[in-house]
């Protein structure tokens, strides 16, 4: 089997493994703790990761990035195997850490890996859009998966068996193919790059938009289960093909939409459009009550989606317009703010349900998306 091909389907069964966790990460953590204070345990977990992350550079230079991520997926495994144990609320509770620190490192170490691959850099897209089609796939699948295995109760431990299980073929695959190691990656020191990003207003603007996408995506996969289900009282059943359906549109609108920008409309309308569908949409949950259709819910989740395929495709297009892929320092700026965001995302929402509500969380977090979104678009300077 080509390299390619194993990367693309152990990125499959990735996506499987951590959509199932991430689903269930705060409903999981509401059994030991006010549901409130479980975005804290996210943020933690979010800044031991961060501490960790620089050092992995020279481990994999020492060890080969193969390695490493097979010892990452073995080990995650066990995790998972002692959470569907079952365990006590302080093992739990850090158990679920160690999971949450873990997932960043293995798709750096998948990153790497299918980089290696690539030999010449007229192919990158094509490697890329294997790599990336077959995690879309399947993260529709996942929640059905989810909604099947919670149908009867919520039995998160059968959720823990499930992701574990979605590990094996990585495992295997990894134990009995020698994938190319490529140049062992070397850590930078970007303080001059990104200065140089935050005094072009256009790079600052599109770099800041990416931020608010990533903190979009924390938001939405971490809270929007939980208020659904635990608040509204939506059985997991029933959010199984709704989260399906929700995720349709990363596979049908990015593509058309970056055709219409290259020869329309440009890069910064779409955007405009997708933070005004993405953080509206949000903001639309707070509307909810129990008695709310289930239709009613699926098209606002859909909208939602829609709005942050629109951006997504729109954010990436406009950097890689301005930012040459080779240009390592910059795409790294640009790529770094998931870790900021997997900080800030969950203590911003853990602060409002302190004081707050649900209803007043997505409120709050999708009238920001909305404002910052349309801010930030404006300082963008379209290329049309």
């Amino acid at each position: 089997m080509h390299p390619r091909i194993i990367l693309s389907v152990g990125n499959f069964f990735f996506s499987i493994f951590s959509a199932l966790v991430t689903f269930i990460l705060l409903p999981y953590l509401s059994l030991f703790m006010p549901a409130a204070y479980t975005g804290f345990v996210v943020a933690g977990s979010a800044v031991v990761a961060v501490i960790l992350f620089p050092f992995l550079p020279r481990i994999v230079e020492r060890y080969g990035v193969q390695y490493i991520a097979l010892v990452l997926a073995f080990v995650e495994m066990i995790v998972l195997f002692a959470l569907a144990a079952a365990p006590g609320a302080v093992a739990g509770i850090l158990l679920i850490s160690v999971t949450i620190i873990m997932q960043p490192f293995f798709a750096y170490g998948l990153d790497l890996l299918l980089e290696a691959t690539v030999v010449d850099n007229n192919t990158t897209g094509e490697v890329r859009a294997l790599f990336r089609t077959a995690w879309s796939i399947a993260s529709l699948a996942a929640p059905l998966l989810l909604g099947a295995l919670l149908a009867n109760s919520d039995s998160y431990g059968r959720v823990f068996l499930a992701a574990a299980a979605m590990l094996v073929p990585i495992i295997v695959l990894f134990a009995l193919r020698r994938l190319p190691r490529g140049p062992a990656p070397h850590p930078s020191h970007m303080r001059d790059t990104l200065v140089c990003i935050l005094h072009n207003r256009d790079l600052a603007a599109v770099t800041f938009a990416n931020l608010l996408l990533y903190l979009f995506y924390i938001w939405m996969p971490l809270y929007t289960p939980i208020y659904l289900h635990n608040v509204l009282g939506i059985s997991w059943s029933d959010l199984g093909w709704m989260f399906s359906i929700m995720l349709v549109p990363y596979v049908l609108i990015e593509y058309p939409a970056g055709w219409v920008a290259d020869r329309f409309l440009g890069d910064k309308e779409l955007m405009f459009a997708g933070f005004l569908i993405a953080g509206g949409a949000a903001a639309a949950l707070s509307l909810l009550t129990p008695s709310t259709s289930l239709v009613v819910i699926l098209i606002i989740l859909v909208a939602s989606r829609v709005g942050a395929a629109l951006i997504e495709a729109m954010v990436e297009a406009h950097f890689f317009r301005r930012v040459s892929k080779r240009d390592i320092n910059s795409v790294s700026v640009f790529r770094g703010v998931w870790p900021l965001s997997y900080i800030i995302g969950p203590i911003i929402g853990s602060l409002i349900l302190v004081f707050g509500s649900y209803q007043l969380f997505f409120m709050l977090t999708g009238g920001f998306v909305v404002v910052a979104g349309i801010i930030t678009t404006l300082l963008i300077k379209d290329f049309k």
